[in-house]
């Protein structure tokens, strides 16, 4: 099976080259086929100049596409998606803050478990979370259970964006519609609404040493519960419609 590792990328000239880097030296060492495909979204920094630079570098491995305007971490996501080649494709975060150890297990486990998908969790025993903020943390939480509960997930960290799934499942379940970061849930509660079956493993979380988070939480609350209701209304009221064949 070969691994791609999509990475949307906004003004990540601080930390994306030893990003990328880090996780090509670790699928090189467990010797996984993989390709890392960057979005780059709308970038006003050198994003684009450390995207030219690495694909000169690793011109088999690392590949890059521009997301125009008017841009979103989740129309990144939905283009880098729907132009992998891989047979299992991991969404990854070009700030350092996912660990490439992560990737190999999420690969290893579908391989060894035969599922559609890999959820982490950065809140079970095993897990590692580094300089989260604490207010950010209390909403995380608050939010994580509200959909596990309603959802009656194993997962309890639904809305990192960090998992890994099988390309099938991604065809499954486009198009994609968030255009933001309420697509780190339409994704994974999409193919468990939709029957795939999913694993959890704890994961390793860092904070960002560099850089700015593109992440507001008041503009995007009410994107996530727009994007959970949707979906848990399709899954209340059309039940196995829309479920795997």
């Amino acid at each position: 099976m070969k691994l791609s590792v999509v990475i949307p990328a906004r003004n990540e000239e601080e930390c994306l080259e030893k990003s990328v880097k880090d996780i090509l030296a670790r699928l090189e060492r467990e010797r996984i086929e993989h390709e890392v495909m960057i979005v780059n979204d709308n970038s006003t920094d050198t994003t684009e100049d450390i995207l030219k630079s690495l694909t000169r570098q690793y011109p088999d491995r690392v590949w890059y596409i521009h997301q125009l305007a008017p841009g979103g971490f989740g129309r990144a996501v939905a283009l880098g998606l729907a132009n992998v080649k891989g047979d299992v494709v991991v969404i990854a975060m070009g700030d350092a803050s996912d660990d490439p150890g992560d990737i190999v297990k999420y690969f290893r486990t579908i391989e060894r478990k035969n599922c559609d998908c890999v959820f982490g969790s950065r809140f079970i025993k095993g897990s590692e979370v580094r300089d989260y903020p604490w207010l950010k943390l209390r909403i995380n939480r608050l939010a994580n259970t509200f959909v596990k509960v309603l959802f009656g997930l194993k997962c309890n960290d639904t809305t990192n964006a960090f998992k890994a799934y099988r390309a099938d499942v991604i065809k499954a379940i486009s198009p994609l519609t968030s255009a933001h970061f309420n697509i780190t849930v339409e994704i994974p509660l999409k193919a468990v609404i939709r029957g795939f079956s999913y694993e959890v493993v704890p994961i390793k979380w860092y904070g960002r040493k560099s850089g700015l988070s593109k992440h507001r939480i008041r503009e995007l609350g009410k994107k996530y519960l727009y994007t959970t209701l949707t979906l848990w209304l399709e899954k209340l009221l059309l039940g196995d419609d829309f479920k795997k064949q």
